[in-house]
């Protein structure tokens, strides 16, 4: 992937930097101090924002109102593989708030490693790499996005249709329609709505040691999540189907319980282990593809592809095995259960795998 940010003629223009894996933007992570005042959780919620489709075009908002629009591939398939996402920061245009930046995800396409994307051209007009502002408002009425290559061939022609829906559902999403300030539904009125605040989470930072559990508590486990290994392969490698524990702190510990399995899925039962007390792990949102739990048939909270580190709960729910469509989430503890700290979604399965952030907070430890 490529992230490019918008910047005025008078800066010099950013290089790209490579990243190949999607991931959704990081929440904010904050270490308190001596000095600094207690932190104040905010308690919220969570609720990510609701991704809608335009013919060729994906759009979302997180809850700051943060907006991104992605490319979307032929749903028949095609030679070209390179996607392209569009995000605009929310309030009014000034040194903080309203900047276009774009990203290029070219990791699946064969040609763009050998011919790395140069410029674009919106119907026959040339325009530089960097300048996500004027590409934004060039396709909004245009017929034509090819992505072109240093000396001018066109390494991936995108469909616009649905674009400008796309941007005119940004424009009303960030309160800009009617104002100077909007892509699409411009007018004289400047741009007035005001830039929400991340949500706060006060977490715990893990420490101690974590659970060593004995063979009748993983039964017991197994047994309340209705966690069999039929799904696992014959003969499966021990180290997939065996239980993962890490030290929360205050003598917890997360177990991450192998339940089921997929060709590409693997769904893990949460539970927090108390020396010898065990229940399911608590979550303040949805998790994975699930409404419930493990099993559809139990309240055991579960993740797919679930992993921890570094005091984050993560869960990658995958669409199909491209992954060009699912659900990325982030989790931390805050001595009681779980909380949603970021979340990226991407709900066609069209090629695009930089998937569009719903969700972020602030997370104070």
């Amino acid at each position: 992937m490529l992230p490019l940010a918008a910047c005025s003629p008078s800066q010099p223009a950013p290089q790209p930097r490579a990243k190949t894996v999607p991931k959704p933007e990081p929440a904010v992570v904050v270490s308190a101090t001596s000095q600094s005042k207690p932190a104040t959780d905010s308690h919220t919620r969570p609720k990510p924002g609701e991704l809608k489709t335009f013919t060729d075009w994906t759009v979302g908002c997180d809850n700051t109102r943060l907006c991104t629009l992605g490319s979307l591939l032929p749903e028949m398939g095609g030679e070209d593989m390179i996607t392209l996402n569009l995000s605009r920061e929310p309030g009014p245009v000034t040194a903080r708030g309203g900047k276009i930046s774009l990203a290029l995800e070219t990791s699946n396409d064969v040609e763009a490693t050998k011919r790395p994307p140069a410029s674009f051209a919106v119907d026959g007009k040339r325009i530089a790499l960097h300048d996500a502002a004027t590409l934004a408002a060039a396709i909004a009425n245009a017929q034509s996005l090819k992505i072109l290559d240093a000396k001018g061939g066109t390494l991936a022609t995108l469909s616009l249709k649905g674009a400008a829906a796309a941007l005119r559902y940004i424009d009303a999403q960030q309160g800009r329609a009617g104002s100077i300030d909007a892509i699409v539904a411009k007018g004289p009125a400047p741009s007035s709505a005001p830039i929400p605040s991340l949500p706060i989470i006060t977490a715990i930072a893990p420490s101690g040691t974590p659970a060593k559990l004995s063979g009748a508590q993983v039964a017991t486990m197994r047994k309340r999540a209705t966690c069999g290994l039929d799904s696992f392969s014959h003969g499966a490698d021990e180290s997939i189907t065996t239980p993962e524990t890490y030290a929360l702190g205050g003598g917890k510990s997360l177990v991450i319980l192998p339940c089921s399995t997929g060709a590409y899925n693997l769904i893990s039962a949460l539970f927090i282990v108390d020396g010898t007390k065990i229940t399911p792990a608590q979550l303040d949102a949805r998790s994975g593809f699930e409404a419930t739990g493990a099993d559809t048939g139990t309240s055991v909270k579960s993740v797919i592809n679930g992993e921890f580190k570094d005091g984050v709960l993560t869960s990658y729910a995958k669409g199909r095995g491209l992954g060009d469509c699912g659900s990325r989430q982030s989790f931390v503890w805050d001595a009681t259960r779980f909380r949603l700290s970021e979340q990226a979604d991407m709900s066609e399965c069209r090629g695009n795998i930089d998937y569009i952030t719903t969700w972020r907070a602030k997370v104070i430890r």
